[in-house]
């Protein structure tokens, strides 16, 4: 007992994991690829003309209300949709407060 326990415990310490299935193995290899994550807090559609007129402390209306969920994309993918929160003094987040269906994703 004492001999499987070591050669458990040498196997963990190599980074290896008997307990995990092929599968998971497999899944490892993807871990490291970076993606790009997006939190949108909404959209707005201007012509170019407008688009110039815009200077600085103009607002830009957004087709979101206050408080409405943000929507999450990874690799500009809709994966989720969440709420902004306050990180540090100076920093936002986001908070994923429902993940998005494959079937409702577009």
């Amino acid at each position: 007992m004492a001999d499987e326990f070591e050669a458990l415990s040498a196997a963990e310490a190599a980074g290896m994991r008997p307990q995990m299935g092929a599968a998971a193995r497999d899944l490892e290899a993807v871990y490291d690829i970076p993606v790009q994550v997006s939190a949108v807090l909404g959209r707005a559609t201007m012509q170019v003309s407008q688009l110039l007129k815009l200077g600085r402390g103009a607002v830009v209306e957004l087709d979101r209300k206050l408080g409405e969920a943000v929507d999450i994309y990874v690799n500009n993918r809709l994966v989720a949709r969440g709420e902004v929160v306050m990180v540090d003094d100076n920093r936002l987040g986001v908070t994923m407060t429902e993940i998005v269906k494959a079937d409702r994703m577009g």
